[in-house]
């Protein structure tokens, strides 16, 4: 099991995965991509101008084609075609450097094509702002059936993913149909709240956990003492750390065990790993708020999770790609065996048995959403058959 890779380069490679595993069209990658395997070739940062003008036409093209399904009364169609718009929008705008030109232009329509979408497929997703200390917090609300109270997970983004991201992996559907609702959240330094509030990472990733869990507790339909939290990829790491600080979450998780991010740094210096975006020196300045490259470094000196797992006194899953190209699978190791006061612990490494090897199952999310999946049913207190 391994990633499609038409480009000669792991980053545009990636993004062609997450497109893949988010719902997009065999057919209709290939086509945003052969024109462009040439602009791939002098490595992941040159070319992505023509990356972003590949994918967000095809997004356009499909904005245009579901209007047309509209006009017609076809809602469900024209929400399936806007769906995979925005994910292509996104995409293209996430190969971008900060402050390219179109970028805010692309981020903005992508967003308009997922509301409509949410809209016209009667799609179970609600946006929603949680309130922060600065700003707000904006979140995808998936309700599991049924009356309540029901248990409820809070999914945190990676450096560069979004909500729309978080809830196109499908681990929400796979929680509803296990009854637990989920909430999808853009956590400073990610999607809406970096974009459009210009709120950078908080590495102490309890103060903004613990105000979706006070916002959680106030919703009728959550049961505010089985309230689980998880992350993928660098959520990974902001994840074990909201629950080491934050007492009311019940059960956590990993897709991805980012332990020791602040050494990560060093590493993708000295050009050990793969990047998870072009232009990353610029997006990690972006994303912290960082003024230069000791600003940043200064700003991600905590983000180490050694001497905090300790605290964490609920149940943890622990999942890792056996052959992640951008975070060791010893960092997996180093999170379980610290989880020491966890009454109940599992680590899950995917092999090539089954596949999602590579970084959060970019190759194949299914084991990973299935895993987390039945984890949260099992410690939540909800159904896995």
């Amino acid at each position: 099991m391994a990633l499609y890779e038409p480009f000669p380069n792991y980053i545009w490679n990636l993004s062609v995965s997450i497109a893949m595993e988010s719902g997009g069209q065999i057919g209709e990658i290939v086509d945003m991509c052969q024109p462009i395997i040439a602009a791939a070739a002098n490595g992941g940062d040159a070319g992505t101008p023509a990356f972003m003008k590949q994918w967000a036409g095809y997004g356009d093209k499909l904005i245009e084609l579901a209007a047309e399904d509209e006009a017609r009364g076809r809602a469900f169609s024209a929400s399936n075609k806007l769906e995979r718009a925005a994910l292509y929008l996104l995409v293209a705008e996430r190969m971008q450097g900060h402050g390219a030109p179109g970028r805010k232009e692309t981020y903005a329509k992508a967003l308009a094509a997922f509301e409509k979408s949410t809209v016209l497929g009667q799609i179970n997703r609600q946006r929603v702002e949680v309130p922060l200390a600065a700003g707000t917090m904006p979140a995808l609300y998936t309700r599991a059936p049924g009356p309540g109270p029901h248990p409820v997970v809070v999914y945190c983004n990676g450096l560069d993913s979004c909500k729309e991201l978080l809830y196109w992996s499908r681990l929400p559907e796979a929680l509803a149909r296990r009854g637990i609702s989920t909430l999808c959240v853009d956590q400073p330094g990610s999607g809406e709240a970096l974009r459009l509030q210009g709120l950078p990472v908080d590495p102490h990733s309890e103060s903004w956990a613990s105000k979706a869990v006070d916002w959680l507790e106030q919703q009728p339909d959550v049961d505010p003492a089985r309230i689980g939290m998880t992350g993928i990829s660098l959520g990974g790491h902001f994840a074990p750390r909201a629950v080491a600080y934050e007492p009311r979450f019940a059960s956590g998780a990993v897709w991805g065990a980012n332990h020791n991010w602040r050494e990560v740094q060093d590493k993708r210096m000295a050009r050990e790993g793969e990047n998870p975006v072009p232009h990353y020196w610029a997006h990690v300045m972006w994303a912290f708020g960082a003024a230069d490259m000791d600003d940043f470094l200064a700003k991600s000196t905590d983000m180490n999770l050694n001497g905090h797992m300790d605290r964490i006194k609920v149940p943890f899953l622990v999942t890792h790609g056996a052959h992640d190209r951008q975070i060791s699978v010893a960092y997996a190791d180093d999170l379980y065996e610290q989880l020491v006061n966890a009454p109940k612990r599992e680590k899950v490494i995917f092999t090539a048995r089954e596949g999602g090897v590579e970084h959060v199952g970019a190759d194949n999310m299914s084991y990973g959403r299935d895993c987390i999946a039945d984890w949260f049913a099992e410690t939540l207190g909800g159904v896995t058959a």
